[in-house]
């Protein structure tokens, strides 16, 4: 679900802010007003919450910014300009096949008492933008993925097979941020990502950054404000994760206004058309918790326990453009499937049919569960078991067990057949991957056990971890 919360008491009464959270995105959007009339900057493709923010407020939505083409989710900026009669301000650099107004760097626009100027802040794309509301003594950036929380937008999206771009847009990304941070140093901060999205350069602990941030606060912990040129793109550059499989396809999408159109609703099918579909190949979602999924499951389906993180996941597991995919549920949880077609529909994958599990169905598929306390106890005598790590990079070279093999999560489809053989016993750091990582073995014919426990727990029972490089 998307929340949001209101900032207003860290500006004068000429200047409000509501920050919207949209979880599934890792994401916020902001509405900037006077009291009367708002600006929304980076707004998802679900415009409800930004509604219902601009309703609360009792302020009309005048202006609509996009920072930039968005590289992880669908745009919501040109249906919501539309629906509100709003202007959209987009960089005039952009290709883009929409009505927009096209703004660039140094520009000035008054809506009711706040005054918007306009930045270029090239870095994290080739023509993003940041934007500067202003009301009598008090000012706010909406930074977009320029400067975050600790960090800056990662800069190797526009093309990730070329580093020679990313160490180029990295040294623009610098010199963006430090454009940023001449500012007044109690301008508030108010980016885009940094907020769980993969398009943070770095990952930032969100609770050092519940409560406000300004700009001056940046000068003593952000890379970008602390290192000089070179060094910050270097290091920003080698800090790079990976890149969620959906992200290539959402440019083009933003370019034609893909947001404009209406969400097309779920198609509920019954119990026979589900068979049918596992026989033909669909990938069929199922949204119970884990546990349940691991006690029985209709064969040939994966686990996707619902949570925000859940169209990341899907993403990078289906094959674009999300081909057939059907999301199960039981009664319990069939709230979930309308969240659940929401959240795919935010990164383009739409079409979506669902259904919920009836009590008596037979649920035949299942596979074990343990914590790192059976593995201890197993280990010994066990000469067919595989340790699967699908954690991501930084965090096996933070250490792993000996002899365990590193897939990340989002490899495991494709890279799942090159395992040894032998019984995997799949793990992640809190059991959620694992859970997912282990349902796409089984799908594929593997024996399988989740460890569905905390990392924590393996130095609690003693056993030894090695680096990356040992």
């Amino acid at each position: 679900m998307q929340d949001s919360k209101n900032m207003g008491n860290t500006a004068s009464p000429a200047l409000s802010v509501a920050a919207i959270e949209v979880p599934s995105l890792g994401n916020r959007c902001h509405l900037v007003h006077d009291g009367e009339v708002g600006l929304v900057v980076d707004p998802p493709r679900d415009l409800g919450a930004v509604e219902r923010a601009a309703e609360a407020a009792e302020v009309e939505i005048v202006a609509v910014a996009d920072t930039h083409v968005h590289n992880d989710y669908v745009s919501g900026g040109p249906r919501l300009a539309r629906r509100h009669g709003a202007d959209h301000l987009l960089s005039a650099e952009e290709a883009v096949a929409f009505e927009r107004v096209g703004v660039r760097g140094g520009d000035r626009l008054a809506y009711g008492a706040l005054e918007v100027e306009v930045l270029d802040t090239p870095g994290h794309t080739a023509h993003h933008q940041s934007f500067v509301a202003r009301a009598g003594d008090t000012s706010v950036l909406l930074s977009g993925g320029s400067l975050l929380h600790g960090t800056v937008g990662r800069t190797d999206l526009l093309d990730p097979d070329s580093p020679a771009l990313a160490r180029r847009l990295a040294r623009a990304q610098w010199d963006s941020a430090r454009a940023q941070g001449r500012l007044r140093p109690d301008t508030l901060l108010l980016p885009t990502h940094g907020f769980g999205s993969f398009c943070a350069g770095a990952a930032v602990d969100r609770g050092e950054h519940e409560g406000p941030v300004t700009v001056g606060d940046q000068h003593a912990v952000n890379p970008a404000l602390r290192l000089d040129r070179e060094p910050f793109a270097a290091e920003l550059v080698a800090g790079f994760g990976p890149i969620p499989g959906h992200y290539e396809h959402m440019d083009p999408l933003n370019r034609r206004g893909a947001g404009l159109a209406p969400v097309r609703p779920a198609r509920p099918v019954d119990g026979a058309t589900l068979v049918d579909a596992v026989a033909a190949g669909a990938w069929v979602v199922d949204l119970r918790s884990r546990r349940d999924f691991a006690l029985g499951h209709l064969p040939g389906s994966v686990s996707v326990e619902y949570s925000p993180q859940l169209a990341t996941y899907v993403g990078w597991l289906v094959p674009w453009p999300g081909r057939d995919v059907v999301l199960v549920a039981d009664a319990e949880a069939a709230d979930r499937l309308a969240d659940a077609v929401r959240d795919l529909a935010g990164i383009g994958i739409e079409g979506v049919r669902t259904h919920v599990l009836a009590p008596a169905r037979p649920l035949t598929g299942r596979y074990r569960r343990a914590g790192w306390a059976d593995y201890l106890d197993a280990d010994a005598g066990a000469d067919r078991m595989v340790l699967v790590d699908v954690r991501q990079r930084e965090e096996w070279r933070g250490g792993h067990l000996p002899g365990a093999v590193h897939l990340p999560v989002q490899d495991v489809g494709h890279r799942g057949r090159d395992l040894p053989p032998g019984e995997l016993w799949v793990h992640c750091r809190s059991g959620y991957r694992a859970g997912i990582a282990a349902s796409v073995l089984h799908r594929a014919g593997r024996d399988v056990v989740h460890v569905d426990d905390a990392w924590e727990r393996v130095a609690e029972l003693g056993l030894a971890t090695v680096p990356a490089a040992a």
